[in-house]
C-alpha cells in the first residue's frame, strides 16, 4: 500500500530541484575579530548571539544537507509574537516572517539574522542587509541543498503561518463546499492572476486542507527553485520542503501518476494544485485580468491517461493581488524572469525588495465546480487536437462562471471554511 508521506515525495524528489554551481567571490574582506563580533539580536529567542565566519573556503566547516533542510521539528510550536503580527501588516516584513518560521524548525547557518531583519524594515536597508550577509558568508552565495519533502514542516507552516495570512489578511472563503469530493487523489484546476507571488494557489491549498485531510502539492514555476534571487530571499530548499512540483511536463506527469497509485486510506491524501494558464495567466496584466488565457492540454492528457479526476475552481479577487499592473517583457527577458510587473508599487519595491513575497490585501473567493472525468467522454487514445480542444472547453466553462460572478456582483451566501483543529 502506497504512503504519500514517503512514496509520493521520494517519487517527485528528482524533479523538485536542480543543483546550482557554487559561486565563489571575494573572501577575507574583513578580519576575524570583526566577523566574530557579538551582535544584539532583538528579534530572536536569544538576547545575544555570536556567529563567526571563516575567511577561506578550506576552513569552512561542512554543513550537512540534513542539518539545513530536514532537521527534526522544534519541541515547541511556533508562537506568534507582537513583532510577527507587525510583520504581517507591514509589507516588507513578510519575508522576515517566512524566514523566522523556517529557522524555528531548521538549522540555517547561511540564513538571515536579527540585525539583517531589522534592516529590512527601513527604506533601502535590504541592500545593506544583503551586503552584510554576503560578507558574513565569506563572499559567497547561500549553499544549495538536496531536495527534501518535509511533510511535518508543511503542516506546521500551513497551520502556523499560512492560516493567519489567508484568513486575516486575504479573508479567503470557499463556496459550494457540497461539491467537494470526499477523497483526494485529484487535480484541482483554477484560473490564475495577480502578477505577484502565487497567493491564489497557496490560499486555495490552505482552504482545501481545512475541509479535508488533504496534502496540497502546488505546481510552481522553476523560478521558485532555481532563480538566484530566490536563493537570497528564501531559505535553501524552501519550495521543495513545502511539496512544490516543477511546472515541467515530466515532473507534473510523475505527480499525477503518483496520485493514481495512492491508496484512498492514505493520510493525508495528496491533491495537485494546477493552474493550466501557467505564466500566461499570471503575466496577462490588468487589462486582461478577467480573460482566461489558453489552457495547457497536459491537464487533460494526464487526467485521461491516469484516470485522475479534475476539480475545477473559479477564483475571484486574485486580480487585486497586484492591481493596475502591466508586464514589460523586455525587462523580464533581461532579468531572466517570466514576467516583470510594473505598477505604482514599483518604487516601493525598489526601496523594499523584501516585498517580493507580499501581495495587496484583497478578498479571495473560490467557487467549486462539479468534478470532471475526461476519460469517460474521450476515446481511449485521443489525439493532440482532441486534448487541446477539451482543455479549451474547460477554459470556456470557467470563463462563463467567472463572467457570471463578475456580472452579478454577488454569489450565494459564502460558506467560510472552518479551520480543522491543529494536529
Amino acid at each position: 500500500m502506497a504512503n504519500p508521506a514517503t512514496d509520493l515525495p521520494w517519487t517527485l524528489m528528482k524533479h523538485l530541484s536542480k543543483q546550482q554551481p557554487k559561486w565563489r567571490g571575494w573572501r577575507g574582506l574583513l578580519p576575524d575579530w570583526i566577523l566574530g563580533m557579538p551582535f544584539r539580536n532583538p528579534f530572536g529567542s536569544q538576547r545575544w548571539a555570536r556567529r563567526t565566519v571563516n575567511r577561506t573556503v578550506n576552513r569552512e566547516p561542512p554543513v550537512s544537507e540534513a542539518a539545513q533542510s530536514s532537521s527534526p521539528p522544534a519541541a515547541q510550536p511556533y508562537q506568534w509574537s507582537r513583532f510577527d503580527w507587525f510583520c504581517l501588516w507591514y509589507p516588507p516584513g513578510w519575508l522576515i516572517l517566512f524566514n523566522r518560521h523556517w529557522q524555528h524548525y531548521h538549522a540555517d547557518p547561511d540564513g538571515w539574522n536579527g540585525l539583517e531583519y531589522g534592516l529590512f524594515l527601513i527604506p533601502g536597508g535590504f541592500y545593506l542587509a544583503l551586503l552584510l550577509r554576503w560578507l558574513r558568508l565569506g563572499g559567497r552565495a547561500p549553499r544549495s541543498v538536496a531536495p527534501v519533502v518535509d511533510l511535518d514542516y508543511q503542516q506546521a507552516f500551513r497551520r502556523e503561518v499560512l492560516r493567519p495570512i489567508v484568513h486575516h489578511y486575504f479573508r479567503a472563503e470557499l463556496q459550494r463546499v457540497d461539491l467537494l469530493p470526499a477523497t483526494g487523489g485529484l487535480i484541482v484546476v483554477l484560473n490564475h492572476a495577480g502578477m505577484c507571488f502565487p497567493w491564489d494557489i497557496i490560499s486555495l491549498g490552505v482552504l482545501l486542507s481545512e475541509q479535508r485531510n488533504w496534502l496540497p502539492l502546488p505546481v510552481s514555476h522553476s523560478l521558485f527553485f532555481d532563480h538566484p534571487w530566490l536563493r537570497w530571499w528564501l531559505p535553501a530548499g524552501w519550495a521543495e520542503s513545502l511539496g512544490g512540483v516543477r511546472a515541467e511536463r515530466p515532473a507534473v506527469e510523475t505527480a499525477v501518476a503518483a496520485l493514481r497509485s495512492v491508496s484512498a486510506a492514505a493520510s493525508p491524501e495528496p491533491v495537485l494544485l494546477y493552474a493550466p494558464e501557467g505564466w500566461r495567466g499570471l503575466a496577462k496584466g490588468w487589462r486582461q485580468r478577467h480573460r482566461l488565457q489558453v489552457f495547457d492540454a497536459n491537464v487533460i492528457r494526464f487526467s485521461h491517461r491516469y484516470q485522475v479526476p479534475i476539480l475545477p475552481v473559479v477564483c475571484l479577487g486574485n486580480e487585486f493581488l497586484h492591481p493596475w499592473t502591466w508586464n514589460v517583457r523586455r525587462l523580464a527577458r533581461w532579468f531572466g524572469m517570466p514576467l516583470f510587473p510594473v505598477s505604482g508599487l514599483l518604487l516601493l519595491f525598489l526601496l523594499f525588495p523584501s516585498m517580493g513575497v507580499w501581495a495587496n490585501r484583497t478578498r479571495l473567493r473560490y467557487v467549486l465546480q462539479p468534478v470532471q472525468q475526461p476519460w469517460q467522454q474521450l476515446p481511449s487514445q485521443p489525439d493532440r487536437a482532441t486534448l487541446y480542444a477539451t482543455a479549451q472547453q474547460l477554459r470556456q466553462q470557467l470563463q462563463q462562471q467567472l463572467d457570471q460572478l463578475i456580472d452579478s456582483k454577488a454569489t450565494q451566501p459564502p460558506q467560510a471554511a472552518q479551520p480543522s483543529p491543529p494536529q
